[in-house]
């Protein structure tokens, strides 16, 4: 019943109050958690049984399956006009996805970042691009529309559409050394060799249900941040950056974790970088949601300070990638994993305090 109750803007009328919108919201993201953990398996097998490229299939597939949060939240939060939670959360997720990035290369330090092809460049470039549009469109107030659509969202979405071609055809750009058989692939083993032991049309049908389950929880995850900022006066630029940002993006970090544990290196960097480029297309299905104008122009300048953070994070994290090798992989300590955290939290503090 109470579940039910949060899925309409309505509740915030005073349905739910402050403690039971936090109960939903653990309990959702624990339901997310879930789901994610599952799809990384699913991902690489498929990879291995089609022959397509663990890069692509992590840009594309996985990335578009860990993103459904993101894209259910932000059509729901534009409903229930909430444009600053809307866009937040995807300038916010693209930030949390790079401190996730940090996070797996401390975690499995060495093994992950001299270990995966430079075409990622390539990715974070163009991620890094439809964020600069979306940001300019912000700063900006821009008003040029289609219908009551943003020209900058469906400019983006189109440039997403273009760019998920060049992927596909992209040659494979293997840094020297990448075979050295001091860099192991795992044999997959617990869940993951369940997953291998499936058919391929089983592999389909549970990564479906996995991406379906993310989809049904996302809006109540959503609507429960909205009830959480109504009820305690945070902005929500912030709670959209912070809160539901790491939230959506938790998808993201279970299957990148699960992809280099399996040893699909490519495809746990492929989900966070595509998941960026994903982001900044989502704007236009939330614009679509936003009747009331361009959302792009809604919204508060605090998000251009996030979505600096993001082209800020994609660039130090693709020139630590780029920058690694051989040699720097056994060191000891690299200090690009920390550099990363520390901007993820500036940034964060510079958004509460202009949001």
């Amino acid at each position: 019943m109470l579940g039910t109750r949060i899925l309409s803007p309505s509740c915030y009328e005073g349905g739910v109050n402050l403690w039971q919108a936090i109960l939903i919201f653990l309990l959702s993201a624990a339901v997310l958690v879930r789901a994610g953990s599952s799809l990384a398996g699913y991902a690489d097998q498929i990879a291995e049984r089609m022959r397509m490229s663990r890069l692509f299939v992590g840009t594309l597939m996985l990335a578009f399956a860990t993103s459904l949060p993101e894209l259910v939240t932000d059509i729901t939060a534009a409903r229930a006009g909430a444009p600053d939670l809307a866009v937040g959360d995807l300038f916010g997720s693209s930030m949390a996805n790079m401190a996730i990035l940090a996070i797996i290369d401390l975690l499995y330090r060495g093994k992950v970042w001299p270990s995966v092809e430079l075409g990622h460049a390539r990715v974070a470039s163009v991620g890094i691009a439809l964020t600069a549009i979306a940001a300019l469109s912000v700063f900006t107030k821009s008003t040029l529309n289609i219908g009551w659509v943003g020209l900058a969202p469906i400019l983006i979405a189109v440039i997403y559409v273009l760019s998920m071609a060049w992927f596909r055809r992209m040659p494979l750009l293997a840094r020297p050394g990448l075979e050295s058989p001091e860099i192991p692939m795992q044999k997959p083993t617990g869940w993951s060799q369940k997953a291998a032991d499936m058919s391929l049309r089983g592999l389909w049908f549970r990564f479906g249900t996995s991406a379906l389950l993310i989809l049904l929880t996302a809006p109540i995850t959503t609507l429960s941040v909205k009830a959480i900022a109504d009820s305690t006066g945070i902005a929500q630029t912030f709670l959209g950056a912070a809160l539901l940002a790491v939230t959506t993006s938790l998808p993201e970090l279970i299957a990148s974790i699960a992809s280099v544990r399996i040893g699909a290196y490519d495809m746990a960097v492929g989900n966070l970088f595509g998941s960026n480029v994903a982001n900044m297309s989502i704007l236009v299905f939330a614009d679509l949601a936003y009747t009331d104008g361009p959302i792009l122009a809604a919204v508060s300048q605090g998000q251009v300070v996030a979505a600096l953070g993001a082209i800020l994070l994609m660039s130090v994290a693709v020139a630590a990638i780029v920058g690694e090798s051989e040699q720097t992989r056994l060191r000891k300590f690299e200090p690009d994993a920390i550099v990363l955290l520390i901007i993820y939290a500036a940034t964060l503090v510079a958004v509460a305090f202009y949001g």
